[in-house]
């Protein structure tokens, strides 16, 4: 689905590769409505659209179902049509394993990433489904196929999402509604600073080659929008660790676990 003329819902809006879809989709004649939890966050991205007049943004809870259903009736009604979404809001857990991971983490995480994408999902698809074409972009993770020590539980997460898309995208066959869903690998965003956590990386590991930019993030989100995929991996890391994961799983997670050691202080 070209994006030109369309009104596309993109989730954390407000920083990361959710601004970078934001400015990326306004850049190529979409109407944008921004959600976010973090309202300064949200003036921000308006600020850096040099004040777009194609860009709306709501302040909205995505792991609150009432909030998210209020929302949807709320755009359909103030802007008549939605004819695209992209999931991309998510934080990730802190670096400890499950035994030492407190409840109330592990359900923010899931109520987020998974639950947030599945009531967007539940609350869009019937105005989606009125349109002459739309379609659905859920962003999922490397770590929702390959185990990422001290991630368990954004892993779980992440891998919830790839199958809910990939269940959803054989639902929808005979529909005018796409569904797509990104698996990225690293990202050089403030995702760890916004899942309110700390933990100490080298710098060179956020400079590295393997790295995505917000911006390269986002422009291949987008294309996968516009080309219909199905599934995209994005990111060397990813689609190495994709690559060894298929041939040995052992293998795979043996390399990210000296990766992930390799860069801590």
């Amino acid at each position: 689905m070209k994006v030109q003329g369309k009104i596309i819902v993109v989730t954390g809006g407000g920083n990361g590769v959710g601004r970078e879809l934001v400015l990326q989709l306004l850049r190529k004649g979409a109407d944008v409505v921004a959600v976010d939890i973090n309202e300064e966050a949200l003036k921000e991205t308006v600020k850096k659209s040099g004040n777009n007049k194609r860009l709306f943004t709501y302040v909205t809870d995505i792991s609150k179902k009432p909030d998210v259903f209020a929302f949807a009736q709320k755009v359909a009604e103030e802007h008549g049509k939605v004819d695209g979404i992209i999931n991309n809001a998510g934080i990730i857990q802190p670096f400890i394993n499950l035994n030492e991971l407190e409840m109330d983490r592990i359900e923010r995480v899931m109520n987020i990433n998974f639950y947030g994408t599945l009531y967007m999902v539940k609350a869009f698809l019937p105005y989606l489904l009125k349109r002459p074409e739309a379609h659905i972009v859920n962003v999922s993770s490397m770590g929702g196929f390959l185990p990422v020590p001290g991630q368990s539980i954004y892993g779980a997460s992440k891998a919830a999402v790839k199958l809910l898309t990939e269940g959803l995208s054989s639902e929808l066959t005979d529909t005018n509604v796409k569904v797509s869903v990104v698996i990225p690998g690293g990202i050089a965003t403030d995702i760890k600073k916004n899942s309110d956590i700390k933990y100490n990386v080298s710098a060179e590991s956020s400079k590295s080659k393997m790295v995505l930019t917000p911006a390269k993030a986002a422009e291949l989100i987008i294309h996968t929008m516009e080309k219909k995929k199905l599934r995209s991996y994005i990111g060397k890391d990813c689609k190495v660790l994709n690559t060894f994961y298929k041939i040995s799983p052992r293998l795979a997670m043996n390399l990210i676990n000296k990766v992930m050691k390799s860069n801590e202080h």
